[in-house]
């Protein structure tokens, strides 16, 4: 993009920054661009069911190998599915991530299994992102358990928790 210029262009791409942004829920993306029905795999608390998204990603003939997380399986579709094809024509703010993929965002009042998080895409490339701040000491951390119990099982080390940050919570 150029100085002057009304449209961002990238790879081929153009995105109107001045046209009403679509508005997509991930579940949404997931469905349209992957055929995957993804809070079918994230359960009212947020936790996740690896095992059915591994299915369905086989399903729709994507690449998996077993060792994949539920986090590792939800990336790829991300970078090779949905992302490339955000923000054609007109930016896309993309929400209401699986609470699971926004650690420290607030889960939504609509529906307890994602969180109030977004992304702003133009030509397939993510230019912004926020979310509404997670202020219960409690839920925090749980979530960070959950953090810390992944990265135990793949580094097979356990990092202590910020107690401070819980604290100050």
């Amino acid at each position: 993009t150029r100085a002057g210029a009304t449209l961002f262009s990238f790879r081929g791409r153009d995105c109107d920054p001045f046209a009403e942004p679509e508005r997509l829920t991930v579940a949404d993306a997931f469905s349209r661009h992957a055929g995957i029905d993804l809070l079918a795999t994230v359960a009212a608390d947020g936790s996740t069911d690896r095992d059915a998204l591994y299915a369905a990603l086989t399903q729709a003939g994507m690449r998996t190998a077993p060792d994949d997380s539920w986090a590792d399986l939800f990336s790829r579709v991300m970078v090779e599915k949905i992302e490339p094809l955000l923000g054609q024509g007109r930016a896309t703010i993309l929400c209401e991530y699986p609470v699971a993929e926004a650690a420290l965002a607030r889960p939504s009042p609509n529906d307890p299994r994602v969180a109030d998080r977004f992304e702003l895409y133009c030509c397939g490339v993510e230019l912004a992102n926020g979310f509404g701040e997670l202020t219960d000491a409690k839920e925090q951390r749980r979530r960070f358990v959950i953090e810390m119990d992944e990265k135990q099982r793949i580094y097979g080390e356990l990092y202590p928790l910020d107690e401070d940050f819980l604290a100050a919570l």
